[in-house]
């Protein structure tokens, strides 16, 4: 579909599909078929995922205080990653004075209990759902770079295969080093004075 429109958003411009009688007497597909639109997900308490996971070190554990009152520096998303019944929940878990993730975790529902059944802790890492599929990305960085202006990325892309993640796709971005406090941008040389 495509919108003429110079100055919006194209096709959203519009606002929701008109939902009638004729949509609603539309024949049902014989065979299951993918749910399709928003879903409910069974909200989780990450913090107690976390902390009665054995699979995640002590240190980590230790390390997980809010930031301030009861606030976690712990972001969770729902999705359908590993075609189980229940929504697999993907938990972020950052710093708090600058928001840098340190570990990334997929939870799958078994019975009656999550399992962790993926995890990254390396700095500045986060998760994200796509399309089903699980995308990892990992902030590179050269020596001396500050926190805030990495070198560049890992972006890893993983689907489920069988019982387990497996890695389906790979893309490294190098940042300009221009960008930025401009530190790290190569200063023009001087001319040389003009003869008077």
């Amino acid at each position: 579909m495509a919108a003429c429109s110079t100055g919006g958003t194209g096709s959203r411009d519009e606002g929701a599909a008109r939902v009638d009688e004729t949509a609603a007497a539309a024949p049902s597909p014989s065979s299951p078929a993918a749910p399709s639109g928003p879903q409910s997900a069974e909200r989780v308490d990450p913090i107690a995922l976390l902390k009665a996971d054995p699979k995640i070190g002590e240190r980590l554990k230790d390390d997980l205080k809010p930031c301030v009152a009861d606030a976690y520096p712990v972001d969770a998303s729902y999705g359908n990653l590993t075609g189980s019944a229940a929504p697999d929940v993907v938990v972020n878990v950052m710093t708090c004075g600058d928001a840098v993730g340190i570990g990334t975790y997929v939870y799958r529902k078994q019975s009656d209990r999550y399992e962790n059944v993926f995890m990254a802790e390396d700095a500045a890492v986060y998760a994200t759902i796509d399309r089903g599929d699980l995308v990892v990305t990992k902030q590179v960085y050269a020596k001396g770079d500050p926190v805030a202006y990495p070198s560049g990325e890992d972006v890893i892309t993983y689907r489920w295969s069988g019982n387990r993640f497996t890695q389906h796709d790979w893309v490294h971005n190098d940042y300009s080093r221009a960008v930025g406090d401009g530190e790290a941008a190569v200063e023009p040389a001087p001319s040389d004075p003009s003869p008077s």
